[in-house]
């Protein structure tokens, strides 16, 4: 929850009183401006752009919800995922989509990238745009973002990752940071390894912090060494994988296993240890995170972590619309979606 101090630092929305009275016009003059009325009094020129002006200082927006609400539903929920290209968000995608497809909704699906910047314009634009519903994957907003989110739309949320809370939200997550423990414990119990490098992406992503800390945990807990030139930073992607596989193997006494945050970035290093000429498992093990189609496509199949992006987004859904039916009221609800290491070839 917010406390005090940021609640009293947020700035009050602008509204069409505040365009009215900065324009020196009634309320219903910038209503009648915005929505390019054409009644049979005509708005002079030099007061439309008196309006506009005023609109462009303040940086206001309509509230469409506003609307919205006192009319019927919108029937739309919007869903915000970080790479559509990453078959993780297209199954889940595709799970919130067949939820809402049975209730007769249509899904708008943004792509935020991975970056703040586009995260902060989805809120933005939710803000513009009525919708019933909000699923998000938030990677850079806060809970204090998404509770400015609530504050001006009313809208019901629902989000994947166990570092937002707030009283209106439901919650699903998984317990990576457990399965990333559990996975590097079985590299070092039953497949005997002592260097074990990490790929994973920046601390500012909070599945990275959470799967590097226990990462580190279960080293520690082994005592076995961390060299800091075990530990590469990826961007999720196939590529970062394929470069951090290359600097490990550049090492005078290269790593025996190495556990990958994503899948995607673990396909990119078992495909550079091949280039090398390295055999996977024998040469280096390689475990992934997520448990995409392609992790059993590759040769050797990779061992991975599984995380059921269908089962993620199944839930994401249907606690939205819970709450748009008022069935589930009060407190946030929190959900759990278990992960298991699914063992194959790679480790």
């Amino acid at each position: 929850m917010k406390n005090e101090s940021n609640s009293q630092q947020r700035p009050k929305p602008v509204t069409m009183r505040d365009v009215a009275k900065m324009a020196n016009v009634s309320q219903s003059t910038v209503s009648r401006v915005l929505n390019r009325s054409t009644s049979a009094v005509p708005i002079g020129e030099s007061t439309r752009e008196k309006v506009l002006e005023a609109v462009a200082k303040l940086g206001y927006h309509p509230n469409l919800h506003a609307g919205s609400l006192r009319g019927q539903k919108t029937r739309l929920i919007a869903m915000m995922i970080a790479d559509i290209a990453n078959p993780f968000y297209q199954a889940m995608a595709r799970a919130v989509q067949d939820v809402a497809h049975a209730r007769r909704y249509d899904v708008l699906v943004v792509n935020s990238d991975h970056l703040s910047e586009n995260e902060q314009l989805f809120c933005e634009s939710m803000i513009r745009r009525p919708v019933d519903g909000i699923i998000a994957v938030p990677y850079h907003l806060t809970t204090d973002d998404l509770d400015d989110l609530i504050v001006r739309t009313g809208v019901s949320v629902a989000v994947l990752g166990q570092h937002i809370c707030h009283p209106q939200i439901d919650t699903v997550g998984c317990d990576d940071e457990g399965a990333t423990y559990d996975t590097v414990r079985w590299l070092i119990e039953e497949k005997g390894h002592k260097r074990i490098g990490f790929v994973g992406v920046k601390q500012a992503f909070p599945p990275g912090k959470r799967r590097y800390a226990a990462f580190v945990r279960a080293m520690q807990e082994a005592q076995l060494p961390i060299p800091p030139e075990y530990i590469k930073i990826g961007d999720w992607q196939v590529e970062s994988g394929q470069r951090a596989m290359c600097e490990l193997l550049a090492l005078a006494e290269p790593p025996t296993a190495v556990f990958v945050c994503n899948d995607q970035m673990a396909i990119g290093a078992l495909l550079k240890a091949q280039e090398r000429g390295l055999r996977v498992p024998e040469d280096v093990a390689i475990v992934g995170f997520d448990d995409i189609p392609a992790a059993s496509w590759v040769r050797p199949n990779l061992t991975t972590v599984a995380q059921y992006p269908t089962k993620i987004g199944t839930q994401l859904a249907q606690a939205v619309f819970e709450r748009i039916d008022g069935i589930a009221v009060g407190e946030r609800r929190l959900f759990h979606v278990s992960c298991r290491l699914i063992k194959r070839e790679s480790a």
